[in-house]
């Protein structure tokens, strides 16, 4: 499996607008937020930038929304790309996988010790393009994983 975070042109343009307006709200620091430009949660004295976003999979009704962290300044983006982040294997999370075309074709919420598993079944099926991994609690987006 592959692991993705947010693409780098979504993370340098909420940089851009960050403080701009109601859509790119600046923090100064909100330490253990989830970051999505690197896949690890932040420290600290970092400074942030929430903003909304909308992952390319899920179209239509099946389209959703919802407010994302990143590093406000430039960072080295992810350390792993073919794991799940050390970060997010702590919680159960709930897997969303979709169809070439944007439509959901199954999910489900899976706990901490089966998440690799069960996201790696989910994209072994051959309609599966990715596999989205959300927040169980709040439902917010965390990353996307791609066959390989």
């Amino acid at each position: 499996m592959r692991i993705h975070a947010l693409p780098a042109d979504v993370v340098e343009r909420a940089r851009k607008l960050a403080g701009t307006d109601e859509f790119h709200e600046l923090r100064d620091e909100s330490p253990g937020a989830p970051l999505r430009c690197c896949l690890r949660k932040a420290g600290v004295g970092e400074p942030l930038v929430l903003f909304r976003y909308t992952p390319t999979a899920g179209r239509g009704p099946y389209e959703e929304l919802g407010p994302v962290f990143a590093h406000m300044l430039a960072c080295d983006g992810p350390a792993v790309a073919d794991e799940v982040p050390e970060a997010f294997r702590h919680n159960a999370r709930t897997l969303r996988a979709y169809d070439a075309d944007g439509r959901i074709h199954g999910g489900e919420i899976a706990q901490p010790d089966e998440l690799t598993e069960r996201i790696e079944e989910l994209l072994d099926k051959p309609e599966v393009v990715e596999v989205q991994v959300r927040s169980v609690s709040h439902g917010c987006y965390l990353f996307t994983a791609t066959p390989n």
